[in-house]
């Protein structure tokens, strides 16, 4: 058990660690030296290590923005008292461990004998569908042995299938097969694929947007990044204050004098966040690509790496601001109009996690496929999207993770622990 966990928690749960060893069986399979696999290894893990903090550094910029439109909505103000993954988490370690590493083998076996030649390699994601399918099928009423085979019958196919099927749309950004994207963004990103090619035009890219001579810096895109975020909290504060709540209170502050540097604060770690991501994005591809060919070559011939999502984000960071922001406005205004109606048993939070991250990726497919209208639509019509998931598949999660669900959910986590919840209901 102590081995298990030890898989688990240090090596898959671990995607530094996790990456870096699959660079070294990768450059080991190459006949690489010592000194070239341990030189190799290291800087993918350093590399994974940075993108991760620039993760942290985004969400920590953003995460106030959510409190600020929960604020704004009384009926929002509660919603979310604990994620609640923790005691689920607890309770189903073993269990998320052994459907990780079957389903893991799973998606080998298929990439080995089969032309579908994606394999799952981002480290997080291998432990939250699991989580999520677990979490559905209890939630059914499946126990022991139904359980656990619900589970690693759906993270195995969610594995197999998605970064395939995304798999064109991700080559239409990189020009290549070099990685694919194993990341709940997959669903949303497909839409938003397809509306690119029917109403789009891919010759007006995001990135070939031109400035006035005086407004050329805003050609660097953690400027521009931070600009936007600077913008939305002065635009939510406003908007705070003129209904009668105490907006320093709402982000922590002490007083009201502190939220000029606050937001200013907010805006720069943004910007930052965005220049670390982007820097540990470029070391990983930069290290993982060539590693993964002795593993291609010689393991599972034609392997394609699916890996995280902000591995896109390089090719196009204007698509994915554009893609944030439009998401943020028209999730806000459904989750408005949706919330006035009643229409959902539980209530909807702004996720402005899954606006960046998942919604980010998918105006950046958008944009591959068409251009600022693309990226415009697809990210508009996820955001619409995206609300109705989390809302729509709370029911299936409501004696488990729903909490977690709100913060989290509104994209593949959803739409997959939708359909688990509903197969699992016909054998509970």
């Amino acid at each position: 058990m102590e081995f298990l966990n030890f898989i688990v928690s240090d090596i898959f749960g671990n995607a530094s660690i996790f990456l870096a060893l699959i660079a070294a069986v990768g450059l080991i399979v190459q006949r690489k030296t010592i000194v070239e696999v341990l030189q190799g290894s290291a800087k993918t893990a350093i590399g994974v290590v940075v993108l991760t903090q620039g993760n942290g550094i985004i969400i920590s910029a953003i995460l106030g923005l959510s409190a600020a439109f929960s604020a704004l909505n009384p009926t929002t103000a509660s919603a979310v008292t604990e994620i609640g993954s923790d005691a689920f988490g607890a309770m189903f370690g073993t269990q998320i461990g052994i459907v990780m590493i079957v389903a893991f083998a799973l998606n080998i076996l298929v990439a080995r004998f089969t032309k579908w030649k994606t394999i799952f390699l981002t480290g997080h994601m291998l432990y939250w569908f699991p989580f999520v399918f677990l979490a559905a099928g209890y939630d059914a009423g499946l126990r022991d042995t139904k359980l656990l085979i619900l589970a690693t019958v759906f993270t195995a196919l969610y594995m197999i299938i998605m970064p395939n099927l995304l798999q064109p749309f991700v080559r239409k950004v990189t020009g290549d097969d070099s990685f694919a994207i194993g990341h709940p963004t997959a669903g949303l990103s497909i839409i938003s694929g397809f509306l690119g090619q029917m109403f789009g035009d891919k010759s007006k890219s995001t990135e070939s947007l031109n400035f006035p001579k005086g407004l050329a810096f805003l050609k660097e895109i953690s400027i521009t990044g931070g600009i936007v975020v600077a913008l939305t909290y002065v635009v939510m504060t406003v908007l705070m204050y003129m209904n009668g709540i105490d907006g320093a209170a709402v982000f922590g502050l002490a007083s009201a004098s502190k939220l000029f540097s606050h937001i200013l604060l907010m805006a720069f770690t943004f910007g930052a966040g965005l220049t670390v991501l982007l820097l540990g994005v470029r070391m990983v591809i930069a290290e993982i690509v060539p590693a993964f060919k002795g593993f291609s070559d010689k393991i599972v011939p034609g392997a394609i790496p699916a890996l995280d999502c902000p591995m896109l984000f390089a090719y196009a960071p204007n698509a994915l601001v554009i893609g944030f922001i439009t998401a943020m406005i028209t999730s806000v205004i459904t989750i408005i109009l949706t919330s006035s109606m009643g229409i959902f048993q539980t209530v909807v939070l702004p996720l402005t996690i899954t606006c960046f991250f998942e919604l980010g990726t998918a105006a950046i497919i958008g944009n591959a496929t068409g251009g600022v209208r693309g990226a415009i639509l697809g990210s508009a019509v996820g955001g619409v999207i995206m609300v109705f998931l989390v809302g729509f598949g709370a029911p299936f999660f409501m004696n488990t993770i729903n909490q977690w669900l709100l913060v989290f959910g509104g994209q593949d986590f959803s739409i997959w622990g939708i359909i688990a919840g509903l197969f699992a209901r016909l054998f509970a």
